[in-house]
């Protein structure tokens, strides 16, 4: 089969913000050198919103992952931060790559359906399979599989992500759907659009999580801004004074020695949200190699996991063109059961 070749699209979420009116000259590159000088007016200015504001072509996520590359710099040194303010006269270089090409190609790799029909297919995803090709992962995605699987995918929702609506990371495992044709990605996309700005009814998504240590109490809300951390580009916060609302339901469904297992609802839908809720207030998901810190004790259960120790274990949704509510459940997979084993031993 001939793969189709894209260019790679943007793969986290971008921060909601104003951008400021464009300031500077300077021919605009998409990609190249890009080169200018900081006038009066642009002073005081973040050096992300700026640099997203003289070159339109460039997402302030976008932006953000070329600082993380040390690709941009002011007056000759890398900038390390996004929120670094500019003065008049600053110079300003942005080295902006050639986008890699990604080879988009249908694989024949194994998939868990728990439902699928003219609309709709809902996958038991197992962790360690990223969602969608990009930059590192051309092959072997949830992508890959279901233009395998699906043979009437092409162009529905863009060309790396046909007929994706929404994403688990890429080890937490657990039920998701994709559409089949243009009519149910718009009704389903909307969907979750209306869940992410945390609107009542709808999607329904539960999971089930270790934490380690436990929460302080056997059920609780928490209600937080949401937004990227301050120095880690790769990791959110909770703890940031502006963002998106971010609220997540939790409760423990079995005390264990050390850590609990939790059942977390989610009122909205941000990046990373139960991971970031979780360890910032002081009880992480076991095993989390970007937001935890495993109790001693625990360190060799949660090395053999591996993962995070997360599950999308529930999700319901109105069938876009029935509009039957729809719940599907996925049992917890053979890892996470061989810890919850090893941990009501321990």
């Amino acid at each position: 089969m001939t793969p189709r070749r894209h260019e790679p699209d943007e793969v986290d979420e971008p921060d909601e913000v104003d951008e400021p009116e464009p300031v500077g000259d300077g021919a605009i590159a998409p990609a190249g050198e890009h080169r200018f000088t900081v006038n009066a007016a642009a002073a005081g200015e973040r050096i992300d919103a700026l640099i997203a504001a003289v070159v339109p072509a460039l997402s302030r996520a976008q932006v953000q992952r070329l600082i993380d590359d040390a690709q941009i710099e002011v007056n000759a040194v890398a900038v390390v931060k996004p929120g670094q303010r500019v003065r008049t006269g600053d110079t300003v270089v942005v080295a902006v790559p050639a986008p890699a090409s990604i080879e988009v190609f249908a694989e024949d790799l194994a998939l868990v359906v728990l439902h699928e029909d003219h609309d709709i297919i809902v996958i038991d995803k197992p962790a360690g399979m990223v969602v969608h090709p990009a930059a590192g992962h051309p092959r072997g995605t949830l992508v890959n599989a279901l233009l395998f699987h699906c043979k009437d995918l092409s162009g529905i929702g863009g060309a790396l992500r046909p007929g994706i609506v929404h994403r688990l990371d890429k080890d937490t495992s657990g039920a998701m759907v994709a559409t089949k044709n243009d009519r149910a990605h718009a009704a389903v996309s909307a969907a979750f659009a209306a869940k992410s700005r945390g609107e009542p009814g709808g999607i329904l998504r539960e999971y089930l999580g270790i934490a380690a240590p436990p929460p302080p109490a056997a059920t609780g809300t928490l209600r937080t801004y949401h937004g990227r951390h301050p120095t880690d580009r790769k990791r959110f916060s909770s703890r940031v004074v502006t963002g998106k609302s971010a609220v997540t339901h939790w409760t423990v469904v079995e005390a264990l020695r050390g850590a609990a297992v939790v059942r977390f609802r989610l009122e909205t839908g941000r990046t990373h949200q139960i991971r970031v809720h979780a360890a910032d207030h002081g009880w992480p998901l076991l095993g989390d190699p970007l937001y935890g810190r495993t109790p001693r004790p625990l360190a060799a259960i949660a090395a053999q996991l591996g993962r995070q120790a997360l599950h999308a274990a529930v999700l319901e949704l109105e069938h876009p063109t029935t509009g039957a509510r729809l719940r599907f459940e996925s049992p917890l997979p053979a890892d996470l059961a061989r810890t919850l084993a090893q941990l009501r031993a321990a």
